[in-house]
């Protein structure tokens, strides 16, 4: 059984920094894509960012040039770092995990990834 932890979610004013991190446990497996997914109040949820094998990314442009993801092979791990943080940006955030290689547009597509985490909650005050 693999599992998908989220940590690094939290409260931070508008304008403010956090950083995200999941990381996977459980039987030793390789993931070729990770990825953020948020959901906020009342919407569906959405793409955020994500990194295949290969090291190529994907982002919403939402959160261009804002939002940084990167991953750690080795260890199984993808970080979220999040700068300039806007109220719009507050929501349940979701790491994510796909065993197939997908090249960086097919990221976007929530349906390709296998694995999810619980989610970890993120709020921005104005």
């Amino acid at each position: 059984q693999v599992q998908l932890v989220e940590s690094g979610g939290g409260l931070v004013q508008a304008g403010g920094n956090l950083s995200l991190s999941c990381a996977a446990s459980g039987r030793t497996f390789r993931f070729n894509v990770m990825g953020w997914f948020r959901q906020a109040p009342g919407k569906e949820r959405d793409f955020v960012a994500a990194t295949n094998w290969s090291g190529s990314s994907a982002y919403a442009d939402s959160v261009k040039g804002r939002f940084t993801i990167s991953r750690d092979k080795a260890q199984n791990t993808v970080n979220l770092q999040m700068n300039s943080l806007k109220p719009e940006d507050t929501a349940v955030y979701y790491c994510a995990a796909a065993s197939r290689p997908y090249d960086s547009s097919w990221l976007v597509r929530e349906h390709l990834y296998n694995y999810w985490g619980q989610g970890t909650q993120v709020t921005v005050s104005s």
